[in-house]
């Protein structure tokens, strides 16, 4: 036996056992060990996830933040100093002068010192609605032209303004003695009706607002045809129709101006509407052929990079420093010589008391035309074009 007391034999068997041992003690610690990276790796990745997870949601925050300030921004009312908002009515009266065919595209800010609210303005229709307030709307018939819309009249009738494109309903265009022919009234007229089964349509221009029965996909006035009995309808374009009469629309004229302009002068339009029709843009044009872009308005537009100039002003105080510079004089209305008096055809006998809205008079002391015997309403008007007419419809929720 060898020294010890274990043979050889043994003790390879025992060294084999402790090499065994020892392998399989290494192999443990090399399961813990891939364990453990494992762990740290899972763990690692859901630190790195949660990590992503809270970076997204920092810049979505960050987002929307920049999103609220950026709208904000939009809907707050900038003004131009005194002193450069001249400079600017004298670059923009040289466009004019300089011009070759001018068209002026018009919004609700031009009327809003005839006490008409605006839609988008801090006060504006659409503003209060959103904001869950209600619409009060002023006495229409108490609206006149304002010096912006005598002012563009006196320039269409020096030549320095082709035509006029115009997304407001209230009439005032037409009322300030510019030609049916020189305006394109987009959106309708609130005191013309027609009637669409007579070839060509039939117009009956009225002394009042036309629109008190009617609404969105709802037009009918509650009159008829004179020549063939047919109902007659407004000439309202609601959100979500589309404006297919002729006249007051007189898209076809419209697009032939913007195709001939090569400047145009935006007015107290927000343009978000505006906007949407590419006709009026000459976007198949290249863009060095494009009509020069003026905008007049107290906020910000789509339009704005576009423009070659933009002037932050009220719409009366940026016409009268332009008449100023072109040496016009601006008319003041005359109620007397309103052509709406001259167009419009008398309601028929039994008609009288077709409408309540208040209906136009030449002076104070003259009983109001068509309604003498009827009684005026003083109770807030809501409905028609005006109030939940000019609102936008609200999207239906979806079925589940």
């Amino acid at each position: 036996m060898a020294a010890g007391g274990l043979s050889r034999s043994e003790r390879k068997a025992a060294e084999r056992v402790r090499r065994l041992r020892e392998e399989q003690q290494r192999e443990r610690l090399r399961q813990v060990s891939r364990i453990l990276r494992k762990a740290a790796a899972e763990r690692s990745a859901e630190e790195g996830r949660l990590l992503a997870e809270s970076e997204d949601l920092v810049t979505e925050l960050q987002g929307r933040s920049r999103r609220r300030e950026g709208l904000k921004r939009r809907q707050e009312e900038v003004c131009d100093d005194p002193e450069e908002l001249r400079k600017k009515v004298q670059e923009l009266a040289s466009a004019v002068r300089n011009a070759r065919y001018l068209v002026v595209y018009t919004g609700a800010g031009i009327s809003t010192a005839a006490s008409i609210p605006d839609y988008r303005g801090p006060n504006g229709v659409w503003t209060l609605l959103q904001k869950g307030r209600s619409v009060r709307a002023a006495d229409l018939s108490e609206a006149e032209p304002t010096l912006t819309h005598m002012s563009i009249t006196r320039l269409h009738e020096q030549k320095l303004v082709q035509h006029v494109v115009s997304q407001n309903c209230d009439g005032l265009h037409l009322r300030s003695g510019l030609p049916r022919t020189a305006i394109s009234e987009l959106h309708g007229n609130m005191y013309i009706e027609v009637c669409t089964s007579c070839i060509p349509n039939r117009e009956y221009v009225r002394v009042f607002d036309v629109t008190e029965r009617t609404a969105l996909h709802r037009h009918q006035t509650g009159r008829t045809c004179h020549k063939c009995g047919a109902q007659l309808r407004d000439t309202i374009v609601h959100f979500g129709e589309r404006g297919t009469l002729g006249q007051p629309l007189n898209w076809e004229a419209a697009t032939e101006a913007a195709s001939k302009a090569d400047t145009i002068l935006c007015l107290g339009s927000s343009l978000k509407v505006l906007k949407k029709y590419p006709r009026l843009w000459c976007m198949t044009k290249p863009p060095n052929r494009r009509p020069k872009l003026y905008i007049v308005n107290l906020q910000w537009t789509p339009k704005d990079d576009w423009a070659a100039l933009k002037l932050h002003g009220k719409c009366d105080d940026v016409m009268q420093l332009l008449m100023n510079e072109l040496g016009l004089e601006i008319p003041l209305y005359n109620k007397w010589q309103d052509p709406i008096f001259s167009m419009a055809t008398p309601l028929r006998a039994g008609e009288e008391g077709s409408h309540s809205r208040k209906s136009l008079c030449r002076s104070r002391e003259e009983p109001p035309p068509d309604d003498r015997s009827t009684p005026l309403s003083t109770a807030p008007i809501l409905g028609g074009w005006f109030g939940r007419g000019c609102a936008k419809r609200a999207k239906r929720k979806k079925a589940t």
